[in-house]
């Protein structure tokens, strides 16, 4: 914008001193010219009342040589012979310059004229004499004397133009800084508020559209934040409502007895109360949501635990149900920039839609494959698959499931998908090779989006697809041979 305004402002004052400045320069040309010729007539009308007196050559050669242009030799007086007289008797005083034409061509028509020489022009001034024939008084006007002034005057012109296109430019320059600045102002706040600094004002500066652009920012971010504080705190109301019906579970729990599935369930209630707990102090909490995702080398986790430590624990369900459970490539640890909250959510939302949305006795596989700067967790199944995987990624698509069923809150894939963008990755669905459904979780081990982008990194989609159908083949694989336990050792049962 700042060097738009200023190339228009270089247009403009160009157009409008060549506009001006070529016609002014033509006109002082001519008046040089005008002012030369004229000084010619007014030279040669000083021999003029010497002819109407005298056409004696000595009369006539002092009066010549008695003028400036005479005694310099510019100025000659030519007079006709007199009638009856031979051309030969013609009276010629000074050097002639003009043809014999011209002074014709003069002497006959009465007026006076301006013709081209050699070095010059030459006026040629008819003069009555007193015998009543027509005498021709020739000057010379060197050229120098036509065009004297003028190459200074464009000089002159050229200089003022260049001054006003320089002075202009500097106004128009200083103009756009004082435009583009506050618009580049109010850019980085909108990327600052965009990437979660709440606190981000513009100052209200500028012209009157940028002040009225900064102040409606401003109001923006205000209402943004009171948005999100109102959207804490109805999250910890609602959480806290749960207290009550989770009491209620935890003594009905505590009754059960003695038996795996009573320790089951009374592990499950105490692990929905932690969720709770900290779902009410993240919301009281002066900060969006969106920041607990902590990612970095500082916040991660070993993802083949974690993945070990959720498969035993969906394991006893798994074996109720007669599933077949099949795990792979947690044997080594695995660091990835997530949090282990996190990726426990994550992994429990994948598991859980397993259970909820196939039948019973459906079999289901976690594969975890690392490369140089991406982790692959790929949880599968053998269930009847998703009809439109972009539906089922679509936030708080509630209604169905996965797989179409009803009761969905649309909110799991959601989870995972989130946990995933937060390192550079990305979540994909697709057809698994047990037939169902394949949720492709890729976590990015060189930083999240903000410094993958700062680096010029990013995740190729042809590697990327060359990895999954590496990672297809493998899974394939596994699935033909002996059945893997939850460790993945050849022969140790579906149960963990």
């Amino acid at each position: 914008m700042r060097w738009a305004l200023v190339k228009v402002c270089l247009a403009v004052t160009a157009m409008v001193v060549i506009a001006f400045a070529v016609p002014l320069g033509l006109v002082i040309r001519e008046m040089a010219r005008d002012r030369a010729f004229s000084d010619a007539e007014r030279q040669a009308a000083t021999i003029g009342p010497t002819l109407t007196v005298t056409t004696d050559r000595e009369e006539l050669t002092r009066a010549v040589l008695s003028t400036e242009p005479g005694g310099r030799g510019r100025l000659a007086v030519h007079v006709p012979a007199a009638a009856g007289e031979p051309a030969g008797r013609r009276l010629e005083i000074g050097t002639r310059r003009a043809t014999r034409q011209d002074l014709e061509t003069v002497r006959e028509s009465g007026r006076a004229s301006i013709t081209e020489v050699a070095g010059g022009h030459a006026l040629l001034q008819p003069t009555a004499l007193g015998s009543g024939d027509i005498a021709v008084v020739e000057v010379f006007v060197p050229e120098a004397e036509v065009s004297n002034g003028v190459d200074t005057a464009w000089l002159v012109l050229a200089g003022v133009g260049v001054a006003l296109i320089v002075g202009s430019v500097a106004v128009a320059d200083r103009l756009g800084v004082r435009m583009v600045e506050p618009a580049q102002r109010l850019a980085g706040a909108a990327q600052d508020l965009g990437e979660g600094r709440l606190g981000t004002r513009v100052p209200e500066e500028g012209p009157t559209e940028l002040r009225s652009a900064a102040v409606a920012f401003n109001s923006m971010a205000d209402q943004v934040v009171q948005l999100l504080a109102n959207e804490r705190e109805l999250a910890a109301d609602l959480s806290h409502r749960l207290r009550t019906p989770l009491t209620v579970l935890r003594l009905n729990a505590a009754s059960l007895g003695e038996g795996p599935a009573a320790d089951q369930t009374r592990a499950a209630v105490e692990q929905l109360e932690r969720e709770v707990d900290t779902i009410i102090r993240t919301a009281r909490e002066q900060r969006p949501r969106t920041q607990g995702l902590q990612t970095g080398a500082g916040a991660g986790c070993d993802a083949s635990e974690v993945i070990r430590e959720r498969m035993g624990f969906w394991s006893a369900l798994a074996e109720d149900e007669g599933r077949t459970v099949r795990l792979a490539g947690v044997d080594r640890t695995v660091r990835i920039p997530v949090a282990r909250p996190e990726l426990v959510a994550a992994l429990d939302a994948l598991l859980g839609n397993v259970f909820r949305h196939t039948p019973e006795g459906t079999a289901f596989s976690v594969d975890v494959h690392h490369s140089g700067d991406a982790v692959l967790v790929l949880v599968s199944d053998a269930g009847p698959g998703i009809p439109d995987p972009k539906a089922a990624l679509a936030r708080g698509a509630s209604g169905r499931g996965a797989d179409g069923t009803v009761g969905s809150t649309g909110l799991g894939l959601d989870i995972v998908r989130r946990v995933a963008e937060a390192t550079g990755g990305d979540l994909r669905i697709g057809r698994s090779v047990l037939g169902g459904t394949e949720v492709r979780i890729w976590i990015g081990l060189d930083g999240g989006p903000s410094e993958r982008a700062r680096r010029g990194h990013r995740v190729g989609k042809r590697s990327g697809r060359r990895f999954g159908r590496r990672v297809a083949e493998g899974a394939a694989t596994r699935s033909e041979g002996p059945e893997r336990g939850a460790q993945g050792t050849p022969g140790a049962g579906p149960n963990l």
